[in-house]
């Protein structure tokens, strides 16, 4: 595969683990993502470990502070060779443009950029007990909008929205979509969730997915059919 759809999200507390999952998976049929809680215990050296095994890496930390700080954070994630990093769009039109500024100087070699929209756990509920008086549909496609005007390059939404961002923004804008589940899995704490092919087919680019496949009994063979369920359905 030489674009692989599938992320899949290293939720671990240490470098070992994320390490002995990672040599269980194939680098054409996916990439990893790391978030706060490894990165946080493994540090920068748990991307490098990773990509020298062969893995394109999505550095899930979702920065969100003030524009120059956070344009130098996305510089250092840059500097790791990270193929997609984000940051919240909530932070703001001039935190992004930071951000897409700092990267320009990294010219071919800069990652993709997605700003999150409204993360996939929160409910209409409990927006409105943040302040945020629209619902999740309506907050999603203002950030959206929000980002790809400061000239990120796509969002993180739940693909539930994807449709009605695909029909507002184009199809030039990455949607990466977490909450993904295979039928036979639980959901857990997502609220906003979909399959795989119901993801892809309402105009989501890439598919956050973990626990269906790195807490089964044989990861690489959960990859093999995720992906054998894609193409199939794209046959």
């Amino acid at each position: 595969m030489s674009d692989p759809k599938i992320l899949i999200a290293l939720d671990y507390p240490s470098a070992k683990q994320a390490l002995q999952l990672a040599e269980k998976l194939e680098p054409r049929e996916c990439r990893l993502k790391v978030g706060k809680e490894l990165y946080t215990s493994a540090g920068p050296s748990i991307v490098k470990d990773l990509q020298s095994l062969g893995f394109d890496i999505f550095l899930d930390l979702k920065f969100h502070d003030i524009p120059n700080t956070t344009a130098k954070a996305c510089a250092m994630a840059a500097e790791l060779g990270v193929w997609m990093l984000n940051v919240h769009a909530s932070g703001g039109r001039a935190m992004m443009e930071r951000c897409v500024d700092e990267l320009r100087g990294f010219g071919a070699e800069k990652p993709y950029l997605l700003g999150v929209t409204v993360l996939t756990s929160l409910s209409e509920s409990e927006l409105k007990e943040v302040g945020v008086s629209r619902n999740p549909n309506d907050q999603v496609l203002l950030l959206a909008q929000l980002a790809q005007s400061s000239g990120m390059d796509g969002v993180v939404c739940s693909a539930q929205e994807a449709p009605m961002l695909r029909k507002q923004i184009g199809d030039s804008f990455l949607l990466v979509t977490p909450g993904i589940r295979p039928k036979t899995a639980e959901i857990n704490d997502q609220k906003r969730v979909a399959t795989p092919v119901e993801a892809l087919s309402s105009g989501v680019d890439y598919l956050v997915i973990g626990r269906p496949i790195t807490q089964a009994s044989d990861p690489g063979a959960a990859l093999h059919e995720i992906n054998n369920e894609i193409q199939s359905a794209g046959s």
